[in-house]
């Protein structure tokens, strides 16, 4: 066995050995990873980028209602009696005026003829009287009542008439029938529901709109409407009227919309519709895809290429749509902004750009495939 000094010696050396080991392959891997090392340079990271674009950008507000007819009216019975016949069935288009249901006036029908008997006599005595009274036959309170007679009679006459009339219940609107509560052979009194009648000529749909978006909306704009009956399907229609007031609870205002021509032989009340509201529309607006913003509302910002290197710019965005947001500021038009890389780089990091730009994304970019690439120190260019 060698001395102890020796064997001290030689247990020095190996660790010596082992130290300078540990080290030059720590810095091998530095190196390798392109961080400071050994004659090491910067780290250069890939990453993905668009052209911040003009376009247009609109902010809307969708809300389900159901749709109505523009007017619904009840029909009721304003004669006691019998119905002889009913014409309608739910339905039934039906015209103003269109004798929906009788009812049996036999008996008015009678009084009539008697007060017309009545009528007669009245006005044959109401002439005799006027002679005697021009040649003073007669005094004038005798001349007097047999006038009050006469219009009396007329008054009871056209009474009775205007009853008969009632038997025949008539339509008051045109429109379509949307409820027959009565049947052929009834009895029905006075004031008693009988039909109702919409009024499809044009439908409506009322929603209630946030007190926060209604000052964007004005009488006349249009409207686009998805009905579930019909998928896939849109139809056109209008603000009719926006309320003047708010529900002090909800804070939201009805609005309704109105449908119009062929819309209205389609659809049918009770539908539920989906109305979209347009409440801002620019075509100026700048436009990055929603993924290159980084940060929590009220810190937002987007990394840029500049002269090859990440620039990060804290920006105000506004609404998202399709996966696009728009950059109110912050970034300008045709800003290289960093899309897939940017949680990887740091201000001022040497960045190389890996794909190419696509022309739907940006205006005037290079043709589809055609790639833009930069170095490290040149800013990003397109190759023809």
């Amino acid at each position: 066995m060698p001395p102890r000094p020796l064997r001290l010696s030689i247990l020095c050396a190996v660790l010596l050995a082992s130290s300078a080991c540990a080290r030059d392959e720590g810095e091998a891997r530095t190196t390798a990873r392109g961080g400071p090392g050994r004659g090491g340079a910067n780290r250069v990271t890939p990453v993905e980028v668009v052209l911040a674009r003009e376009g247009r950008v609109e902010r809307t507000t969708t809300v389900a209602g159901a749709i109505d007819p523009i007017r619904v009216v009840g029909v009721n019975a304003q004669l006691a009696g019998a119905l002889e016949n009913v014409r309608v069935l739910e339905g039934t288009r039906v015209g103003a005026g269109t004798v929906l249901a009788t009812i049996n006036a036999t008996e008015l029908e009678a009084q009539v003829r008697s007060a017309e008997a009545a009528q007669v006599f009245a006005a044959s005595t109401a002439k005799r009287s006027e002679e005697l009274f021009r040649n003073q036959i007669i005094t004038a309170a005798e001349y007097e009542r047999d006038q009050a007679a006469l219009a009396a009679a007329n008054a009871t006459l056209a009474q009775l008439k205007t009853r008969v009339g009632f038997a025949s219940i008539r339509a008051p609107i045109s429109g379509v029938v949307t409820e027959r509560l009565v049947e052929t052979g009834d009895v029905v009194s006075n004031n008693q529901r009988l039909f109702t009648i919409a009024d499809v000529s044009t439908l409506v749909s009322r929603v209630l709109v946030s007190e926060l978006e209604v000052g964007a909306l004005k009488t006349g704009q249009q409207v686009e409407l998805t009905v579930d009956a019909y998928p896939g399907e849109r139809f056109v229609g209008r603000i009719r009227r926006v309320f003047p007031s708010a529900d002090s609870s909800t804070r939201m205002v009805p609005v309704e919309v109105a449908l119009t021509g062929s819309a209205t032989a389609r659809l049918r009340p009770g539908y539920t519709a989906r109305s979209t509201f347009q409440l801002d529309e620019r075509n100026d607006a700048v436009l990055v895809p929603a993924r290159a913003v980084l940060g929590t509302s009220g810190a937002r910002t987007v990394f840029v290429v500049k002269d090859g290197k990440a620039e990060r710019r804290a920006v105000r965005v506004g609404p998202e749509a399709n996966g696009q947001v728009e950059v109110l500021e912050g970034v300008q038009v045709g800003d290289t902004v960093i899309v897939t890389g940017a949680t990887e780089v740091r201000e001022g990091a040497d960045v190389r750009i890996v794909q190419p730009l696509a022309p739907d994304v940006t205006p005037g970019a290079a043709p589809r495939g055609a790639p833009v690439t930069t170095d490290t120190t040149a800013p990003a260019r397109r190759d023809p």
